[in-house]
């Protein structure tokens, strides 16, 4: 029973799933920290800070791939949130803008959608290949 049920884990496990599921939480992780930003709006002295999603996709992507015996680590896998520069600061030294992080957190609530019908139609094919056993029509 136990190999049946590791056989069906590796079996969903594609490349594509295991990208997706990285995407997914590099989107997690920038929209807590833009819903750390808004929750500090207020804050005197807080400065805004955000991630590059690009350069933390190729991180996760890095880090799982050197994981051991091919699993991923989600618990090895933290988000590097820099400083945002460049932003207007009011005169207690915030600098959180309502607007960008209202437009930031839209953008990334659209791509994590995104990844979630994607990691869907993964699984959707996936079940279908299972289902078909094989056949050819």
């Amino acid at each position: 029973m136990i190999e049946n049920s590791m056989s069906q884990t590796s079996m969903i496990e594609t490349s594509t799933t295991l990208a997706l599921t990285r995407f997914l939480d590099v989107n997690v992780a920038r929209s807590k920290l833009i819903m750390a930003n808004l929750a500090n709006i207020d804050t005197p002295g807080y400065r805004t800070r955000d991630l590059n999603f690009h350069a933390e996709m190729n991180r996760a992507s890095f880090e799982a791939s050197e994981a051991e015996s091919g699993e991923l680590s989600y618990a090895a896998y933290a988000p590097v949130a820099h400083p945002v520069r460049g932003l207007v600061e009011r005169p207690d030294g915030n600098n959180v803008s309502v607007e960008r992080e209202g437009l930031l957190l839209a953008e990334t609530q659209m791509k994590f959608n995104l990844g979630v019908q994607l990691l869907k139609d993964e699984f959707h094919t996936i079940s279908q290949a299972i289902n078909s056993g094989g056949a050819s029509s």
